[in-house]
């Protein structure tokens, strides 16, 4: 029954994840409120993730938490793209390795929920915007589906009409920063884990 509070519960706090201000599932938004997109989703994976994970104390638990919300938004992509939308126009966001780092800190402490709070919480602020920025880049010219498909339920004053964006996002040295400053981290806490 633990298993199953957990499907139950992960996929509605899907639905709150999903729908953060709306910045998760379209393209336009996804790229143009990139901050927004990144802070929200950091805080509800992160919420979400530790209080699953500290309700079975079982490392591993913060993973399959990300795996299902991952799968139900797949099957709400699919279901836009039945609906003649192009593939690109809704962008899963990766959750899964940022769930990881969450599992490892867990474990890495032994299981000290302090130290999960606050590391495992900065690894996923730190590693989310990144992973997720990469997921971007590989999306097609997200304003080109943003003006070829708008969304129906997007009021016109919230069209996007600002062209300027992926300018710090497609960096090289900003990507190169992120990725050194997220796995700083983990690699440290692995190698004291094993000179114990």
């Amino acid at each position: 029954t633990h298993y199953l509070f957990i499907v139950v519960v992960a996929v509605n706090s899907t639905l709150l994840t999903i729908n953060a201000g709306d910045y998760i599932f379209y393209t336009d938004w996804a790229w143009t409120s990139f901050v927004i997109f990144s802070i929200s989703q950091s805080t509800m994976l992160a919420v979400g993730a530790v209080y699953y994970l500290l309700f079975t104390g079982v490392p591993g638990t913060a993973t399959y938490y990300a795996t299902i919300m991952t799968i139900y938004t797949w099957v709400a992509k699919g279901a836009w793209f039945a609906l003649g939308y192009p593939y690109d126009f809704v962008a899963v966001p990766v959750w899964i390795p940022s769930a990881m780092l969450l599992d490892l800190t867990y474990w890495a402490t032994r299981r000290n929920k302090h130290m999960l709070i606050l590391v495992g919480g900065t690894l996923v602020g730190l590693s989310l915007p990144l992973f997720n920025m990469i997921n971007l880049l590989l999306v097609r010219d997200p304003l080109e589906v943003a003006f070829r498909y708008p969304r129906p339920t997007l009021p016109p004053y919230m069209t996007p009409i600002e062209p300027q964006v992926g300018k710090f996002y497609n960096s090289p040295v900003a990507l190169g920063a992120g990725a050194s400053a997220v796995l700083t981290v983990p690699i440290a806490a692995l190698g004291a884990k094993l000179n114990t």
